[in-house]
């Protein structure tokens, strides 16, 4: 992922980026299912996906910690 594309992934809210989090995690199933049933033959699409999906989710976890520490503040 871009830097450019992570930007904007920082501008989402925390319910879009949990909607896009669940996407990610279901086209990384369909990836490994299709890797187990031969039909994949780039295997660097499932890397390319768990980066994705880890990075939405480290957007979520950095979101979430502003929104505590701004509203304990």
């Amino acid at each position: 992922m871009k830097k450019s594309e992570l930007d904007t992934l920082r501008e989402f809210t925390v319910t879009e980026l949990r909607q896009k989090a669940r996407d990610a995690k279901a086209e990384l199933f369909n990836l490994r299912f299709a890797l187990r049933t031969g039909h994949l033959t780039d295997f660097s699409k499932i890397r390319a996906m768990r980066r994705t999906y880890a990075q939405i989710q480290t957007v979520i976890s950095d979101k979430q910690m502003a929104e505590e520490q701004h509203g304990a503040a």
